[in-house]
């Protein structure tokens, strides 16, 4: 089965033969919740799951995470803290006469009085048709499904499944926690990693919130023979790893990208330049770096420059085709991009605030003259009646309502007076005013 932050437990060999050293990441798995690292939100007492086990009742969930983050451990604690049977699968490794027998096995440990809680890690692998089969054992209570993903649960997985179980999000290990993880394989080994302060930093910020890669990457450290402490440039030669290199006044790696991102939000392109170049001559891994710019492409600057997206995506594909160094000076032009363009924040905004309404109002329903009416029965219910084609209307805009008859139209979206969102908001002003003049409302 794939592993999580602390992997399954080491089979006994088959033969017989004794099992070899046991990894030091399953030496370090947490023996209670309180000890996962890095996901206090979900576990501690006001978390889902500190709740759900304080009152000692759980339901199904999905474990929506990057790896290395304790989903798997996660999973097996929660079963241990309520007394449930834990049963492991992995989609990458199992199919449907794995998933009947592992539902088999819940049904006869449910008639002898023991619930199961059946651990799926990757259950984005499975397709729609082996997701399905999950629902009637799920919704009977044979058992309480914990399925673990680092893809998007909502394009994933489907909406059945979905329905069924609370989505928890487990967030990337931060500095704090992975130092942790650090110091408690020290006190596991019984003594201290054989690095400087300095590259301990780099060693923990190459790990980017992967709890399992940072403990691999210091059991290497502790099985090699190291006569004097690493620096950070000995010990990215050792890991065979870019490290990033750290300045005397200890500036991280969330400080520096934190400050090219206001360099370039504040449009200064020579200071955003010159953050860049501090990241990528460290040796900071340059698509890192990309993906926050392009975020900032859409967080910052959206629709009042459109091309800045298409710039960020341009220059992910040079990178990649280019490799370093040739390929930074693309990442350099994205970033000059980005600083120059006119910047907006209405399309972030405009998402928290639709998310926000989408929560709230539900599932509200389409208005009906906006439903396609494929068949007779839909038809007659209406469907589709007094839609307007607004290809047929006069200048293409028919002014028709496409909101659910219990919900007043709402404004999400408010473009800027700046770049392409200048003209967007001059569009949307001219349609706002042929609504006013002769929209209906069904």
């Amino acid at each position: 089965m794939a592993g999580d932050l602390f992997g399954d437990d080491v089979p006994a060999s088959s033969s017989g033969s004794a099992p070899g050293p046991v990894p030091l990441a399953e030496r370090l798995r947490p023996k209670r919740l309180g000890d996962v690292v890095g996901q206090e939100q979900l576990t501690g007492p006001d978390g889902a799951i500190g709740r759900m086990v304080g009152a000692g009742q759980l339901s199904s969930i999905i474990l929506w995470g990057p790896p290395g983050t304790g989903k798997t451990t996660i999973a097996r604690l929660l079963a241990e803290a309520v007394g449930m049977r834990f049963a492991p699968l992995s989609a990458v490794f199992s199919g449907v006469a794995d998933l009947k027998k592992a539902f088999a096995d819940a049904e006869k440990m449910a008639a002898a009085g023991q619930r199961t809680l059946l651990f799926v890690d990757e259950i984005h692998r499975f397709n729609r048709a082996q997701q399905d089969g999950f629902l009637p054992f799920v919704e009977r209570g044979t058992v309480v499904l914990v399925g673990a993903t680092t893809e998007n649960p909502s394009f994933a997985l489907n909406a059945a499944l979905l329905s069924r179980a609370q989505v928890l999000v487990l967030h990337r290990l931060d500095e704090a926690a992975l130092a942790t993880l650090v110091d408690r394989a020290e006190a596991e080994v019984g003594r201290a990693l054989p690095v400087t302060d300095e590259a301990r930093t780099a060693l923990v910020a190459s790990a980017d919130g992967d709890g399992r890669f940072l403990l691999n990457q210091v059991e290497t450290l502790f099985a090699a023979a190291i006569d004097a402490p690493l620096d950070a440039a000995e010990l990215a030669q050792f890991l065979h790893r870019r490290m990033p290199v750290y300045d005397k006044d200890r500036d991280g790696h969330y400080n520096l990208i934190s400050a090219l991102h206001k360099a370039m939000r504040g449009s200064d392109p020579q200071a955003s330049l010159y953050w860049l170049a501090r990241m990528l001559v460290a040796g900071e891994e340059p698509l890192y770096v990309l993906r926050r710019i392009t975020r900032f492409a859409s967080e910052d600057i959206g629709l009042a420059d459109p091309q800045a997206l298409v710039q960020c995506i341009a220059a992910k594909d040079a990178y990649q085709f280019l490799g370093s160094p040739e390929g930074e000076l693309a990442i350099v032009q994205a970033c000059l991009y980005c600083a120059t363009a006119p910047k907006s924040n209405a399309a972030y905004a405009a998402q928290k605030a639709a998310w926000a309404a989408a929560r709230e109002t539900g599932s509200l329903a389409p208005p009906a003259n906006i439903l396609n009416a494929p068949t007779k029965l839909m038809k007659d219910l209406g469907y589709g009646a007094g839609y307007s084609y607004d290809h047929d209307a006069p200048e293409g805009f028919s002014g028709d309502n496409y909101w659910p008859g219990e919900m007043s139209p709402a404004i999400f979206y408010r473009p800027v007076d700046r770049g392409f969102e200048k003209r967007i908001a001059e569009r949307i002003a001219w349609w706002d005013a042929r609504r006013q003049g002769g929209a209906k409302r069904d």
